[in-house]
């Protein structure tokens, strides 16, 4: 039996306290489950924005997609989520992640490091993060027990054994590092995915619960002329042809009855129940959300 699925959309823009409320009431209108909020300089600020969605929703989970751990120590991140589970009634799920971009780094003045340092720089906070929320003698306590549902955001080796060994949810990023790239990405076809996931669930064989597995969607619209939506990405990665980047698992582009498709054959062939998408695209995921909501 498959697992349901969960949709999130995850909320980028900056806005006034009026203007943000409204975006997440339309996100809960829409149906989506989870409402998150990215970590990167120049965009939202985590931890106020969900305190901000819960005070203007009722149902979603709110989320991290995901937080850079080279931005905060973990003492004084976990007073954070613990103050934001509690404020947000328990409904946060914490998002964590490496962070990829250099440039944010240096603009914060705080170090960078090798693929490997950063790496350990996240398996450290994430077991700090373990030890400090469930020690009955930390001040504040999270609300949700036994643990908050930790997220974690992988795509190479070393993060995915990381998040088969500690993650509630494995996000997929979909996408690997361009070499010389400050912060581009270069798309996975669904081979190259397969062999991600193969390695994800090898890692994960002797987990007690699986996991609940995640995608980040990078393009959405539902259309019967694809060519045009597309022609920015085949622009920036020109060696793609367009079959093959419909293909791509992070492109959800064609006719409602061909995304829908999509999705549930994505979800048979890699597992993935929970659907991230970007706020461009919240509006356009919207009849999918509802076509699939169910099944």
């Amino acid at each position: 039996m498959p697992r349901p699925f969960r949709f999130g959309v995850n909320l980028l823009d900056p806005a006034p306290a009026g203007e943000w409320r409204a975006k997440c009431r339309r996100a809960e209108e829409l149906g989506y489950d989870v409402i998150l909020v990215p970590d990167h300089l120049g965009w939202v600020a985590p931890f106020p924005a969900l305190v901000a969605a819960a005070q203007a929703t009722r149902r979603p989970r709110l989320g991290t997609f995901v937080l850079n751990a080279g931005f905060s120590n973990p003492a004084l991140l976990a007073r954070e989520v613990a103050t934001t589970d509690a404020l947000t009634d328990g409904r946060l799920e914490l998002g964590l992640g490496t962070g990829y971009v250099r440039e944010e780094h240096e603009r914060a003045g705080l170090p960078w490091g090798s693929p490997g340092e950063r790496v350990d720089r996240l398996r450290h906070t994430v077991e700090e993060l373990e030890r400090l929320l469930a020690s009955p003698d930390h001040r504040p306590q999270p609300v949700q027990r036994p643990r908050i549902p930790l997220l974690i955001g992988a795509n190479g080796d070393r993060m995915l054994r990381l998040t088969a060994e500690h993650a509630d949810i494995a996000a997929f990023t979909g996408a690997r590092s361009a070499p010389g790239s400050a912060g581009g990405l270069i798309p996975l076809t669904a081979a190259e995915l397969d062999e991600r996931v193969a390695l994800y669930r090898k890692s994960a064989a002797g987990r007690a619960e699986p996991a609940e597995l995640n995608l980040l969607i990078q393009l959405v619209a539902v259309t019967d002329d694809p060519e045009p939506v597309l022609r920015p990405l085949l622009e920036r990665h020109p060696r793609l042809s367009l079959e093959e980047a419909l293909a791509l698992p992070i492109v959800l582009v064609g006719s409602l009855e061909e995304i829908v498709g999509r999705v549930l054959a994505q979800r048979e062939r890699f597992g993935f129940s929970y659907l991230t998408v970007l706020e461009p695209y919240m509006e356009a995921f919207a009849p999918v959300l509802e076509a699939l909501r169910g099944r």
